[in-house]
C-alpha cells in the first residue's frame, strides 16, 4: 500500500465535546496522503489478526434466516474494533462487492445502516477500501445520492474520522459532488502527520514505580492503599462522575481533548494527583475511565472468560443471573472488587437516562468491548454481540447478581 494515493479525512484535534453537534461537520476536512507509509493491508491499531481476516472470509456471521443474511455473508461491511481514542472502527470492503446482478444495493444500504445503528451514539471511524471496485459492481450514482440522503445527523454527528484507502478519480469527483459535506484543506496534512502515529502501538515496557494506566490489577492492588483494591483512577473518576455526571446528556458518548487525556495519563503514570474538580470537565473524567479499562493488559473479566462470555447468549433467561454470578466467582479479587465498582455505578448512571439518554442497552455498547476482548485483541462484530449482550444482563440484574 505504500506506494498507492490515500485520502485521509478526519477531525481536527481542536474538536472536543462541546462542540455543536449541527457545526461538526463543518470541520471535516480532507487531506491528500500520498507520502504516507501504510504497513501492507495492516490496520494494527484496530485489532485485527490474521486469523480473524481467514475466519471472517469464510462466511457471515449470521444466521441463514437472518433478513441481512444475504448481504453479510458477502462481509462487505466490518465492525473492526477500536482505535486508539476509543473509537468504534466500521470498515467498508469495496472489493467484496459481488456483480450487480449478485447484490441488491438498496438491502446493502439499509443493512449499512443497521450496523452503524449500534454505534452511532458514540464516537466512531469509519475507513472504506476502494480497491476492487469496478464497473460491474460499482453502484450508481444515484444509488450513492440516496445514501448521502439516508444518512442524516444521527450518523454524522459521531463521526470523527473517514479514511479512503485507494482513492480513484472517481472518488476524487464523488467528493468534489460531496463538497458540502467534505471540505479541502491541504494545509491540514502537516498537523495530521503527528496524530497518525496513533496507528502504531508503542512496545510495552516494565511498568514505572507510578504507573497507572496499563498495569496489571494485581500489581495495583499491591500499590494501593485503597481497602477495597480499587485502582486510583477508577476511584478518581468514578466519584467524580457520580457527583457532577449523573445528569449529563451524552455521559460516556463523547471524545475529549486529546492532549488533556494524554496529560492526565502521564500525571497518573508520575504520581501526581488528579483533581478533577479542578478541570471541571465531564467528559474528560468518562475518557479517562474507558482509557483505564482499555489500557489493561487483560481485560476486566479476563480471557478466562471470554469464551463462557461469547456462548453467555445460548443460556436460558431463567439461569442468567446464577450463571453470571458463577462465572464472576472465578474472577480475581481485585478483578470482582473493581467490576462490581463498577457495574453499581452504571447502575446511578442508568438511573437517570431519562435526563443523560444512556440505559443499559446504550452503556452496554460503550462498555462492553472495554470490559472483554479476545487474547489476540480482535473484536469482530461476531464477538461484540455476544459481548454486548452479556453486560446488558449483568447490568439490568446487577442487584441480584452482587446481592451476596
Amino acid at each position: 500500500m505504500s506506494s498507492a494515493s490515500e485520502i485521509l479525512v478526519d477531525f481536527q484535534d481542536d474538536l472536543v465535546a462541546d462542540d455543536a453537534p449541527s457545526n461538526a461537520l463543518d470541520h471535516l476536512k480532507l487531506s491528500p496522503m500520498e507520502d504516507r507509509q501504510w504497513p501492507a493491508d495492516n490496520l494494527a491499531s484496530i485489532g485485527k489478526s490474521e486469523t480473524d481476516i481467514k475466519q471472517l472470509g469464510q462466511g457471515s456471521h449470521l444466521a441463514w434466516d437472518d433478513p441481512y443474511y444475504d448481504i453479510a455473508r458477502h462481509q462487505i461491511v466490518e465492525v473492526a474494533g477500536d482505535d486508539n481514542f476509543g473509537r468504534k472502527v466500521i470498515v467498508f470492503n469495496a472489493c467484496r462487492m459481488p456483480p450487480h446482478h449478485q447484490l441488491d444495493h438498496q438491502k446493502l444500504l439499509m443493512y449499512l445502516k443497521h450496523t452503524l445503528d449500534q454505534y452511532v451514539e458514540s464516537d466512531y471511524t469509519l475507513i472504506y477500501f476502494h480497491h476492487g471496485l469496478t464497473g460491474e459492481n460499482k453502484p450508481s450514482l444515484s444509488w450513492l445520492r440516496d445514501a448521502y440522503r439516508e444518512f442524516d445527523r444521527k450518523y454524522k454527528k459521531n463521526i470523527k474520522a473517514l479514511v479512503i484507502v485507494h482513492p480513484t478519480m472517481f472518488i476524487r469527483t464523488l467528493l468534489i459532488l460531496f463538497k458540502p459535506l467534505i471540505r479541502y484543506d491541504d494545509k491540514i496534512r502537516q498537523n495530521l502527520k503527528p496524530s497518525a502515529q496513533v496507528l502504531k502501538s508503542p512496545p510495552r515496557s516494565p511498568p514505572t514505580p507510578y504507573q497507572q494506566f496499563g498495569v496489571a490489577l494485581s500489581v495495583l492492588k499491591l500499590r494501593s492503599a485503597d481497602p477495597e483494591g480499587i485502582p486510583v483512577v477508577m476511584r478518581d473518576t468514578i466519584e467524580f462522575l457520580r457527583t457532577q455526571g449523573l445528569e449529563m446528556e451524552g455521559i460516556f458518548r463523547r471524545s475529549a481533548n486529546v492532549t488533556l487525556v494524554k496529560t492526565v495519563q502521564e500525571k497518573y503514570n508520575s504520581g501526581e494527583e488528579v483533581n478533577f474538580g479542578e478541570m471541571e470537565d465531564v467528559h474528560l473524567a468518562a475518557v479517562i475511565l474507558k482509557t483505564f479499562l482499555r489500557e489493561l493488559p487483560e481485560p476486566l473479566l479476563t480471557y478466562q472468560l471470554y469464551n463462557d462470555i461469547i456462548n453467555f447468549q445460548n443460556v436460558d433467561k431463567d439461569a442468567q443471573v446464577v450463571t453470571i454470578q458463577n462465572l464472576l466467582a472465578m474472577l480475581p479479587q481485585e478483578n470482582y472488587a473493581s467490576l462490581k465498582y463498577l457495574i453499581l455505578f452504571l447502575a446511578e448512571v442508568s438511573a437517570q437516562s431519562e435526563i443523560n439518554k444512556m440505559n443499559n442497552s446504550n452503556l452496554a455498547v460503550v462498555f462492553g468491548p472495554n470490559l472483554l476482548w479476545g487474547q489476540d485483541a480482535a473484536m469482530t462484530l461476531s464477538a461484540i454481540g455476544p459481548i454486548n449482550n452479556f453486560t446488558r444482563s449483568l447490568l439490568d440484574n446487577q442487584q441480584e447478581v452482587f446481592s451476596a
